[in-house]
């Protein structure tokens, strides 16, 4: 199967996980629907015991009887061990469960899932033994090229050992760091100012002009970031007026004269109001599948929402000239309303816009 192909038909699965996972109550339900389903799209045959063996026995010590969910084989040794549970559950709490069967098998890599978030793990850190953090963490609900990419890599065909673990490698420092830039992003350290500073400050760099500069620091990155989200929003924008005007101007090749007009709706979209759509699309980027964000435009405010559906409301807008008004979910199904001076004050609600869309 082609790269191609596998997208579509992970991203048809995922559409699938998505719909159905509010009827799934039971881990063998996970089971059976979600994750079955990716191990068969990565070319396993999920039925043939001697590839794909459920309930691997893998015995801790003196403590007999422990199995894992499932071993995949090769060349008659476990290869990847996989431990699931039920998709409402989080995973924080089980990673230790498949760390005491990692060290009791020749397999090379574990991963714990609850069908929709799959954590993959390995022994970079010492031989033999599970890492504690995993080297690739996938939402199915999320996904991303780059994940598209690495989980294709654990297909049938594509398998290979040491071909993953040279990746696992370089994505565990590439994570510590992205990490890194984004603590130094909400809290500059000192040493990371004085390195920015030194060619830019001739004085003495004492603590005082240190703890100065760090607001700077701050600052510039908040900056940087919105002017780089607002170029490249203002350029998705520009791209879509581009493609909807062609569109109506193709319709209206396309449809019969007529002797009548007719009504005009009272309802028009401001390039202000589709700004603020990809500023909290951007903001939901990574928590949300973004084809679930959507908006509607009615007389009184400019409401985002997941799924088209207004009862999953994120976020709702008035946009006037003279004032701009944000408001968001409160408790008690109340609403709370927030001025906003700019269009760029969005970025400073990134945590409550994204409380709200996480409801759902």
């Amino acid at each position: 199967m082609n790269l191609e192909d596998f997208t579509a038909q992970l991203k048809q699965l995922a559409k699938r996980i998505d719909s159905t996972r509010e009827a799934i109550q039971t881990e063998e339900a996970t089971k059976m629907s979600f994750i079955l389903p990716l191990f068969q799209l990565l070319g396993f045959d999920v039925f043939n015991p001697t590839e794909f063996v459920p309930e691997f026995s893998a015995d801790v010590g003196i403590k007999k009887g422990e199995k894992v969910d499932y071993a995949i084989i090769v060349s008659g040794e476990p290869v990847i061990l996989i431990e699931a549970k039920w998709c409402g559950e989080k995973l924080e709490k089980h990673d230790s469960q498949l760390f005491r069967y990692f060290g009791t098998t020749k397999a090379k890599f574990g991963i714990l899932t609850n069908g929709i978030v799959y954590r993959f793990y390995t022994d970079l850190d010492v031989a033999n033994r599970m890492d504690e953090k995993p080297f690739l963490e996938i939402n199915l609900l999320e996904l991303k090229e780059s994940h598209i990419f690495e989980l294709r890599k654990f297909s049938k065909d594509k398998f290979d050992v040491v071909t993953i673990l040279t990746s696992a490698s370089e994505l565990k420092y590439l994570n510590m760091m992205r990490q890194k830039l984004v603590d130094e992003f909400n809290n500059p350290s000192d040493a990371f100012v004085k390195i920015l500073i030194a060619d830019l400050y001739e004085g003495v760099k004492t603590q005082k002009v240190v703890d100065e500069f760090k607001s700077i620091v701050k600052k510039s990155f908040t900056q940087y970031v919105n002017e780089t989200i607002n170029d490249r929003l203002k350029n998705a924008l520009d791209a879509e007026r581009t493609g909807v005007t062609a569109a109506a101007e193709a319709a209206a090749a396309a449809e019969p004269s007529t002797t009548f007009d007719e009504p005009a709706t009272t309802i028009i979209t401001t390039e202000d109001e589709m700004q603020c759509f990809y500023i909290i699309k951007s903001t939901l980027s990574g928590i949300v599948a973004l084809d679930r964000v959507t908006y509607k435009d009615t007389e009184t405010y400019f409401g985002i929402m997941l799924d088209n559906n207004t009862r999953k409301w994120v976020c709702r807008l008035r946009l006037g000239d003279k004032k701009k008004t944000l408001m968001l979910p409160g408790e008690n199904n109340t609403m709370q309303s927030f001025p906003l001076q700019s269009l760029d004050d969005l970025y400073t609600f990134k945590e409550q816009i994204i409380a709200s869309a996480s409801r759902f």
